[in-house]
């Protein structure tokens, strides 16, 4: 059901370009339309992940990197029966993460050194599971598109006004209702497309990483931290907000109307019922928080792989 309710979403914000194209230039200008969103997606789903990191200023990890972030990564892309990611730190305190790239092939997966810090290990492994959920299931192509579609959409109003055709078919009054209504309309097929992926990735994560009570906790930790610490990045960036696991611009915790996330109570309930039916109980977190990242693109110390304890099962199995 996700995948078709995403699909009409889609189709959704592609029949509003065309229209806005059709009422400023007829059926050529709902041609030329469609030929400039294909344009403007394609350069984009090419460049986006170079785009997005560069925004952040994320930094390479190294396979030998002392947070262990690494071998994790390594240890559920295998799980979820992907090509390995890149690894990126972004510097900053605010717990978050998101996933980037236009196909699981050219993939990058990216955490704040907050996260790290913040999580223990089994709910670092919810987190990242969920962004490889993101990956597998193309949701970073998805959303590439669509925001592209949402950016193209409210230059066209803009443009309309200019226009002498759009004012022959609507009129002044409503050239300048669509000005302000197509940008509005666009946003909310933005943000319901966003919506529907954050809980297909939940349940994908969380079955990725094998215990839905993981991701879980790890979401209301990080609601807590995105609430009181700024991400000064993604505060100069808004367009990216929708990328990361939670709303990184301290967006209110209930369902809203122009909420990119879902409400993160209603997914940690979902999770906690996804829990219920695979029969797993809440047990107290077996690893302590990973070191504080150090250098992680120049450390060549080896920690042991996946940052298992004697006698324990990694966050993976």
């Amino acid at each position: 059901m996700g995948y078709f309710k995403t699909a009409l979403l889609m189709a959704a914000m592609t029949a509003l370009f065309m229209g806005i194209g059709y009422l400023m230039g007829g059926s050529g200008g709902a041609l030329i339309a469609l030929i400039v969103a294909a344009l403007m997606n394609v350069f984009t789903w090419w460049n986006s992940d170079k785009m997005v990191l560069r925004m952040h200023n994320a930094q390479p990890v190294t396979p030998n990197d002392r947070m262990g972030l690494h071998s994790l990564v390594a240890e559920l892309a295998q799980n979820a029966g992907l090509p390995m990611p890149a690894v990126y730190l972004i510097n900053t305190d605010q717990p978050n993460a998101f996933a980037t790239g236009r196909n699981p092939s050219n993939a990058a997966v990216a955490v704040t050194a907050g996260l790290i810090r913040t999580l223990p290990r089994e709910e670092l492994a919810g987190v990242i599971a969920h962004e490889l959920a993101h990956i597998r299931n193309h949701d970073t192509a998805i959303m590439t598109v669509t925001a592209t579609f949402a950016g193209a959409i409210s230059m066209l109003a803009n443009f309309a006004l200019f226009f002498g055709g759009s004012r022959e078919r609507m009129g002044l009054l409503g050239t300048i209702a669509m000005m302000f209504l197509a940008p509005i309309a666009a946003a909310l097929v933005q943000m319901a497309i966003s919506r529907t992926r954050e809980y297909a990735a939940d349940r994908a994560g969380a079955e990725i990483c094998g215990n839905p009570l993981w991701l879980a906790s790890a979401l209301v930790h990080i609601q807590q931290g995105a609430a009181r610490i700024d991400n000064v990045a993604a505060e100069r960036n808004p367009a990216t907000a929708h990328m990361f696991i939670i709303n990184p611009l301290h967006g209110g915790g209930r369902d809203k109307l122009f909420s990119t996330h879902p409400a993160t109570e209603n997914r940690v309930a979902a999770l906690k019922e996804l829990a219920a039916q695979m029969g797993r109980q809440p047990a107290r977190a077996s690893y302590a928080p990973a070191p504080a990242p150090q250098e992680p693109t120049t450390s060549t110390t080896r920690v042991p792989r996946s940052g298992k304890r004697a006698g324990r099962p990694g966050p993976w199995t």
